[in-house]
């Protein structure tokens, strides 16, 4: 079969392409969704319809609204084998789900449909490219999964899988190169209307690399270069990566895995990074100049990003870590939610997140304090709430008489609470739930150094029935961290070592 052409838009070929086991996945989410009661999800942040999410995919804008696809097994609240999971919206924030896009009923995919991305045609169809995952018994009994890149063609609702998948496999790799790990594709047009994807695989030292691929169609790929090379800096492979400009520099983002600690700029684990630097677009060659960590917190993983139609670079990850997956009840209907969508911009060399501007139309209930005096521990009218967007500036009161900590409670009530915490001493910041509930000793804290003087810091935090995001200095850092405590625990608090001036602003959010 050749590229697909519009006659697959009857609704005849429409039934002939969705397979049985796409149809099973589609039934299910339908009749569990119905399940799960309004108020037992985020109020504004996408979660799994039914069963297991992880990594957001086919972050796209298409036909007037922005479409996000995830790792998706709609069967259960544990990981298994992937489909993908598809929902739309018009604002980022109110999302309305979709049918299963894939599932996996391939050969070339049979175990698994991982993680990619999705772009408009010129046509009016939209294309996903994905990684078919098929698994491999080797002479010694060993179990290999190979992954290749595929692709589908829909038109927001349903996808037909290209007859001549897979489009890139083990034959395009260079040297070195692991079929084994090799995936998560993420693609972009250019300007001249021809197509590039970047590609996370592993080179022959066992760290990540990032490929690059061009099309003239999309449909037929072919290997350009090792766009960037790892060489065991920061993890190992490099997964769930993301090219783009912005603000006149080439950024990459990505998640390695295995990570080690570097100061207060990595953490143990799973986790992000951001490389930032001058990118030739004649030469597709890539010079290295900035690199931090992506998000700060807990839970933040395989981030994703769109361009909007304004101009806009949107950022979307997965709020959970691969190491707290149990960390929840297994018994839910649900398990996984996406970040807020974050507008990014580079300022000297930083890579800069706000939660987007369309966060601010589900704002209502204005509490405002100026000058707040503390010194030991305050509670304040009308401060409170799980669904809160609230902005804090603190200074000493004294400029000659520095505090020695400053700390905000949520999510409290007489048993429970999460804190934020700053030394303004050492300019560390520590979020920390160990009070919040949890059951298991696992990641409770994680500390981040931020930009303070004269113990001077700007903190927004936005609350969301089971997660906190903090976006510190206008953006500078964001610390993410999912908090499963009874929604009943809504009160916040602040406590001083020392005497704190304050100003805070809280709104209340509602859904629109």
């Amino acid at each position: 079969m050749g590229e697909p052409d519009s006659s697959w838009l009857k609704e005849g070929r429409k039934a002939d392409m969705i397979s049985q086991t796409l149809r099973e996945a589609r039934k299910y989410e339908e009749v569990f969704e119905k399940m799960i009661g309004e108020e037992e999800r985020p109020g504004f942040h996408l979660s799994a319809r039914t069963g297991w999410m992880n990594d957001p995919n086919g972050f796209s804008f298409y036909k007037g609204k922005y479409h996000l696809f995830y790792q998706y097994h709609p069967f259960d609240s544990h990981w298994g084998p992937m489909h993908w999971g598809h929902a739309a919206s018009s604002d980022l924030l109110n999302w309305e789900y979709l049918p299963a896009a894939l599932a996996p009923d391939e050969v070339y995919d049979r175990n698994g449909c991982f993680s990619g991305s999705a772009i408009p045609l010129p046509d009016g169809r939209h294309l996903l490219m994905y990684t078919g995952v098929a698994r491999e018994r080797l002479g010694n009994g060993a179990v290999n999964d190979i992954q290749t890149q595929c692709i589908a063609v829909g038109d927001g609702i349903d996808y037909e899988k290209y007859g001549k998948n897979p489009v890139i496999n083990s034959g395009n790799l260079p040297e070195g190169g692991s079929k084994y790990d090799f995936r998560d594709p993420k693609m972009w047009r250019k300007e001249d209307g021809s197509y590039c994807c970047v590609i996370g695989n592993r080179a022959a030292d066992g760290s990540g690399q990032i490929l690059l691929f061009t099309s003239q169609d999309g449909f037929a790929w072919k290997y350009e270069k090792v766009l960037i090379e790892n060489v065991s800096r920061y993890g190992k492979m490099w997964e769930c990566p993301d090219f783009f400009l912005l603000d006149g520099k080439g950024v990459l983002l990505t998640s390695p895995t295995d990570m080690l600690p570097v100061g207060f700029e990595y953490h143990n684990g799973n986790g992000t990074l951001c490389l930032i630097g001058d990118f030739d677009q004649e030469t597709d060659s890539f010079t290295e100049q900035n690199h931090q960590a992506i998000d700060y917190g807990i839970d933040f993983y395989a981030p994703q990003t769109v361009l909007t139609p304004d101009g806009r670079r949107v950022m979307i990850g997965w709020m959970q870590n691969w190491d707290t997956c149990n960390m929840r009840d297994q018994k839910v209907a649900w398990f996984g939610q996406m970040s807020l969508p974050r507008e990014l911009s580079i300022k000297d060399g930083r890579l800069i997140q706000k939660p987007v501007r369309e966060l601010e139309k589900l704002r209502q209930g204005e509490v405002a304090y100026r000058d707040v005096s503390i010194d030991g521990t305050a509670s304040l009218e009308g401060i409170q709430g799980r669904m809160v967007d609230m902005e804090l500036e603190i200074r000493p009161e004294r400029e000659e008489e520095a505090y020695h900590k400053f700390a905000v409670r949520f999510a409290q009530n007489g048993q429970y609470y999460t804190s934020l915490s700053f030394h303004p001493r050492d300019s560390i910041l520590k979020i920390d739930r160990k009070f919040s509930g949890s059951r298991r000793a696992i990641i409770h804290q994680r500390r981040s150094l931020v930009n303070s003087k004269n113990g001077k810091l700007k903190l927004r935090i936005i609350l969301d029935r089971f997660s906190v995001e903090v976006f510190v200095n206008d953006g500078e850092q964001a610390l993410s961290a999912i908090l499963y405590t009874d929604q009943a625990a809504d009160g916040i608090s602040f406590l001083s070592d020392g005497a704190v001036k304050m100003d805070i602003v809280k709104y209340g959010l509602l859904r629109g």
